[in-house]
């Protein structure tokens, strides 16, 4: 039996089959060509958590960052409700030599950073564990997660809360 994907690591496509799309003006400031149609973008997803953007004039472009601020909202929200045993190849393929290889641009960021923050959740926040059961260094995972700052702050919060120091 295949286990279900993390909802961030499923294709753009078949993600906003899950989710529910609203168009809406943006309100803030602006000039003569700012939102006078509806090119801001929420998109939902069916666990609730949400991606929007409105910063462009194209509702096709904030579609395209709407959907990628949910992958990752979603890699920061949801967590595997069952224990991992070992990296996917997706993460094998990211890491080689203990290091980590990928840009927050990259298509696969919210994928990578979405099973780093299991792992570590799953090691209690004890990074240098979770670095151990995912192949790379526990300065390498540090680096991944400070590239997302919510991600950063999350885990230190975490972190906090079990008496454990805070990642610097």
């Amino acid at each position: 039996m295949k286990e279900r994907q993390h909802p961030s690591c499923i294709s753009p496509e078949a993600l906003l089959h899950e989710c529910q799309i609203s168009r809406t003006k943006s309100g803030g400031p602006g000039g003569q060509h700012r939102n006078k149609v509806e090119s801001a973008v929420v998109i939902t997803h069916c666990s609730g958590v949400s991606g929007q953007a409105s910063e462009r004039r194209s509702q096709h472009e904030n579609r395209k960052v709407a959907v990628a601020r949910l992958r990752i909202n979603l890699a920061l929200a949801v967590r595997s409700d069952h224990q991992i045993e070992k990296p996917s190849d997706l993460w094998n393929q990211r890491c080689r030599g203990q290091k980590i290889s990928i840009s927050p641009n990259h298509e696969e960021f919210p994928c990578i950073l979405a099973e780093a923050l299991d792992f570590i959740a799953q090691s209690n926040f004890q990074i240098a564990t979770a670095a151990s059961k995912l192949n790379c260094s526990t300065s390498q995972l540090i680096k991944l997660i400070k590239l997302e700052v919510l991600a950063f702050q999350m885990v230190n919060e975490q972190r906090k809360k079990l008496g454990l120091s805070l990642l610097k």
